[in-house]
């Protein structure tokens, strides 16, 4: 069993810990949130992240070097400067490359101040459109998300109107944009639009709102601990019986946290979800159980998205060492790397396939690749 690293919560801690003082490893920075509303996706994020690290360094490491985390709180509500933070350990040589797995708006934040001085991995999806040099995106982006789910959705159970509600920050309000769009681009009505501060307590007042819409779709673009009070008040009550609920940022801890009689009618896209009956997956959940055991963190997306961020950092450093920081996201520079999802090769990059799945009970049953 892999034992997890202690995460120290202050900038003198970090300065201070053993693992920065190495001077014969690679550091990455792992960037999640250990807190607050996407806090419960943590553990898995680790134990992905952690099992990229084994294989690494039972070959060469990274540039010759064994690899270690060094894990910091990326979360909106964590009682530390993140920009600060970040600045002071790549200024004192103290992390080698960043490993990011939050939400957009600190990556918004954090790419004014990393500056190409160390390579970093964003892994999660997210709205598309970064072009910062040094900066790689390698999530799914709405176009192939969004897009074909709503339309699959809208062909198949025909929705008169939809509800959109989501948190109040830029993936969101640019994945309704995009989706307010499409609703318009199918002749399809948008009967109630929200945006929420993080870690609301109760969600019923927003669920009475969207059942007074006269909605019969809901687009939910909350995150973590939000969607679950959401999900759950939506289950309480009882409108599945009358809409169908579509989000591309429900996991699998998420599912289990709003409980099966609250996910009936729900669907969630991605390109990664724990079942995939995929080789690349086969051989991930192999790895994944032989280091953490039977009782380890629930496979999802999210924590998928930080092992094949490890792994996309070593093949960056393998293959583009000299030529990085000239590129972006945008720039589709070809990058071989492991990873549980199924890529596809081309000239323009490796992209996963979208994948669809419906809720039943504890678990995602795919319908379609889209």
């Amino acid at each position: 069993m892999t034992r997890l690293l202690e995460v120290p919560t202050e900038l003198e801690e970090l300065r201070d810990s053993p693992v920065l003082r190495g001077k014969g490893t690679y550091r990455i920075a792992l960037l999640i949130p250990l807190c607050g509303a996407a806090g419960l996706w943590a553990p898995s994020c680790i134990s992905s992240a952690q099992v990229a690290v084994e294989e690494l360094n039972r070959a060469n490491g990274i540039a010759g070097r064994k690899v270690q985390l060094v894990m910091i709180d990326a979360a909106m509500e964590a009682n530390i400067s993140i920009e600060e933070t970040v600045n002071d350990l790549i200024e004192t040589d103290s992390i080698d490359a960043i490993v990011g797995m939050h939400i957009s708006s600190v990556r918004q934040r954090l790419s004014k101040i990393v500056r190409q001085r160390i390579p970093y991995i964003y892994t999660p999806l997210y709205e598309g459109g970064e072009r910062t040099d040094g900066l790689f995106a390698i999530g799914e982006t709405p176009q192939e998300q969004l897009g074909p789910s709503i339309e699959h959705l809208q062909n198949e159970y025909r929705p008169r109107s939809w509800a959109l509600i989501g948190n109040d920050y830029v993936w969101p309000r640019t994945s309704h944009n995009y989706a307010k769009a499409k609703l318009r681009e199918m002749a399809v009505g948008l009967a109630y639009e929200k945006y929420l501060p993080f870690g609301l307590k109760s969600m019923s007042r927003f669920v009475e709102d969207i059942a007074r819409s006269g909605a019969e779709a809901v687009l939910i673009s909350l995150i973590g601990q939000d969607a679950v009070a959401f999900n759950r008040a939506f289950g309480k009550a009882k409108l599945h019986g009358r809409m169908i609920r579509l989000s591309c940022a429900l996991d699998e801890n998420g599912l289990l946290a709003c409980g099966a009689k609250n996910s009936q009618r729900m669907f969630a896209a991605s390109s990664y979800f724990g079942g995939l009956p995929t080789e690349e997956n086969a051989t991930f959940k192999e790895k994944y159980y032989r280091v953490h055991g039977d009782q380890a963190p629930v496979l999802n997306t999210l924590g998928q998205s930080t092992y094949e961020g490890v792994h996309f950092l070593s093949g960056l450093m393998q293959q583009h060492e000299k030529v990085w920081r000239e590129y972006s996201a945008s720039d589709v520079l070809p990058v071989i790397h492991r990873s549980g999802r199924k890529l596809s090769s081309s000239n323009k990059g490796a992209r996963a396939p979208i994948y669809l799945a419906r809720a039943e009970g504890l678990n995602f049953e795919l319908i379609k690749e889209i």
